[in-house]
């Protein structure tokens, strides 16, 4: 009697050897045992690598196959091998077989394997080997399409014990929503969109997404931006972006009514500054402009000046800064002197 699986079928009168992985205890010992067989193996026979790989990815579309106990074996192996560099983050593949999806023997070897995995590791080396083979925006697909919603794979995983992917999970669903805001707020201003609906997709995909107005604000300077073709020659940038951003001030204002956004928006112009050296000397020209369309207060660019200032380019961006932050410290001199004689 055969036992079948999606690609083919397992054979019940099969004859295991003695050294199986499938019959051995079912503890961390144990399996490190086994991948340090695998690894010098592997070492001693370079071209056994691909093969090796190969063979694990066909291995998997078959867990259906194996006990419950079999297969978590095979899963913290799997995440020590993953660990140590035996295998590729791309064998993961086999686990979005929809068969395997659908009966949920995916997520669950995924928390074995992961648990192994991060335990050897960590999340950051975790996540980098997910994304240099593109699979850290595919772990949705441990689940069915009607599941596939952050809030379900947080409750899975948390539950599980792996907290760490869960929060992985949410910066990836994070960064895919924050791209997909730029690329529309880029095609919206290049169509000509009025300052109002882009304000209200702004603030709907904030609400949607569940996007900080800390990382809105920033997308949109760069969306402004990078909206406009910039003179090369220094002495002419200024004016052209004096004038280009007191045009799109409205945006700016609209996703700075936190004083922690304002101070994030100053950031990212002197960032945007320091990078762009034809902007060097434009920085507060630019500073002042907001301050004057209301979109800086007086509190954050003092807060800027006095404690919250990047490294990068901080000694220029400082001088060019000093008198404006003189005055303003002396028009709230006043301001205090008047308020006390009233």
């Amino acid at each position: 009697m055969d036992s079948w699986t999606p690609g083919g079928a397992l054979s019940d009168d099969m004859t295991r050897t003695n050294f199986c992985l499938f019959t051995a205890p079912e503890d961390v010992k144990t399996m490190k045992a086994y991948a340090q067989v695998f690894n010098k193996l592997i070492r001693r026979y370079k071209y056994l690598e691909k093969g090796f790989e190969e063979e694990i990815k066909k291995l998997l579309l078959f867990l259906k196959g194996f006990s419950e106990s079999e297969r978590n074996k095979l899963a913290m192996l799997t995440g020590i091998l993953l660990a140590n560099g035996s295998l590729s983050a791309s064998i993961l593949s086999s686990l979005f077989n929809d068969n395997l999806v659908k009966d949920g023997v995916s997520p669950a070897f995924a928390v074995k394997l992961f648990k192994m995995w991060i335990n050897e590791k960590d999340i950051n080396s975790v996540a980098a080997s997910l994304r240099k083979v593109g699979m850290d925006s595919r772990l949705m697909e441990l689940f069915p399409v009607n599941k596939r919603s952050y809030d379900h794979f947080s409750k899975y995983f948390i539950d599980a014990g792996l907290k760490e992917l869960s929060d992985f999970a949410r910066n990836q669903q994070s960064l895919g929503a924050r791209k997909e805001l730029q690329k529309e707020l880029q095609e919206q201003m290049s169509q000509g969109v009025s300052f109002k609906e882009i304000i209200v997709y702004g603030k709907e995909e904030m609400k949607k997404s569940g996007i900080s107005e800390q990382m809105v604000i920033c997308i949109m300077w760069t969306s402004i931006m990078g909206s406009v073709e910039w003179n090369k020659k220094e002495e002419l940038v200024t004016e052209q972006a004096i004038k280009h951003l007191k045009q799109h001030s409205p945006l700016l204002k609209a996703f700075t009514t936190q004083g922690l956004s304002e101070l994030t928006l100053l950031l990212r112009v002197q960032e945007y500054c320091y990078d762009n050296i034809h902007f060097m000397k434009a920085f507060q020209k630019i500073v002042l402009l907001l301050y004057k369309v209301d979109v800086l207060s007086e509190e954050a660019v003092l807060k800027w000046y006095t404690e919250a200032h990047l490294a990068k380019g901080k000694s220029v961006f400082l001088e060019q800064m000093k008198k404006f932050v003189e005055w303003l410290k002396n028009a709230e001199e006043e301001s205090e002197s008047e308020e006390e004689t009233d």
